[in-house]
């Protein structure tokens, strides 16, 4: 039988998965969803329910731990909004530039992937967390299965405004110190709570630029009945409440149980459900290469879960 140790972190490795399984269709979704409405606007839209839904839930389930609504200490205001002016409102602006600034958005994709290989740094530095020889061994495998995914079979590696890579490691950046506010948050807070208050920051920082570039105009100028509007609408609605809600507060849950080191290792994956999506529903052919990619970003988690024995000496 399991013990109760074994048990939380067989759940957080769940939830970790689940959570990417979700991420996974994120960019398929925003893609659909960009091609309807202005950057801002979507953002807008996707965030502003997804905070309503998060203080209705919170308030309904009072009594369960991780989706309860704790009141915000103005001394822990510094936490969230940090949390929240890293992710989502600055990986999102980095992110989008980044795109624009390098010619192969498989490049983009790839740098913006590298996220578990600053983790054990940022963990070690700002929280003294333990790195062991496996977590590092496991990234390095895991993340070699990303970029053989991401680069075999492409055909335009150029890099453009080379402006592009330091803002692609600046976005990664901003991630990995979420995470790292994630982690340091009391644990008084429940998941929902720290996403719900670091996504509420997020938006004092959106609304104004999307009300400066885009408006309220972006809004009434769109055909509602159109039947691409509504697809662009469904894409929303899974990201607010999938993307933005439930992926959310099921890593932050696994953060705080397996660390960031661990829990950062399983964006990995990401790229890999996506692969397997854009096969398995749009017929995208995987050539051998990308199988072998999979192949060593699931060896490489597994390589980085592994805890190490210790050898004991016989006096």
């Amino acid at each position: 039988m399991p013990t109760g140790g074994n048990r939380t972190q067989h759940v957080a490795v769940i939830a970790l998965i689940v959570s990417m399984i979700i991420w996974s269709v994120s960019g398929i979704a925003i893609k659909h969803a960009l091609e309807v409405f202005p950057p801002f606007t979507m953002i807008v839209l996707r965030f502003v329910p997804s905070v309503l839904l998060m203080l209705f839930v919170g308030v309904i389930r009072r009594n369960h731990s991780m989706f309860c609504l704790q009141r915000l200490e103005w001394r822990d205001l510094p936490l969230f909004l940090i949390a929240g002016f890293c992710q989502p409102f600055l990986y999102y602006l980095l992110e989008t530039y980044t795109y624009d600034a390098l010619n192969s958005p498989t490049i983009a994709e790839t740098l913006l992937s590298t996220s578990p290989l600053l983790s054990p740094l940022f963990a070690a530095v700002l929280l003294q967390e333990k790195v062991t020889r496996n977590n590092i061994i496991g990234i390095v495998i895991s993340t070699a299965g990303v970029f053989a995914l991401s680069l075999i079979g492409g055909t335009d590696y150029s890099i453009g405004n080379y402006w592009g890579i330091l803002l692609a490691f600046a976005a990664v950046s901003a991630a990995v110190v979420d995470s790292i506010m994630m982690r340091k948050a009391p644990l008084r807070y429940s998941a929902l709570s720290f996403v719900f208050y670091a996504q509420v920051v997020s938006l004092f920082f959106f609304l104004p630029i999307w009300w400066w570039k885009e408006g309220v105009g972006a809004l009434t100028s769109i055909e509602w009945t159109a039947q691409e509007t509504q697809t662009a609408l469904g894409c929303i609605a899974y990201l607010t409440v999938f993307a933005s809600v439930i992926a959310f507060i099921l890593f932050c849950y696994a953060l705080r149980q397996v660390g960031v080191t661990q829990a950062n290792a399983f964006n990995n994956i990401r790229p890999a459900f996506t692969a397997l999506w854009m096969f398995l529903f749009f017929g995208e052919h995987l050539p051998a290469g990308k199988w072998a990619g999979i192949a060593l970003i699931i060896v490489g988690l597994f390589v980085c879960q592994r805890k190490e024995t210790e050898k004991i000496r016989k006096n």
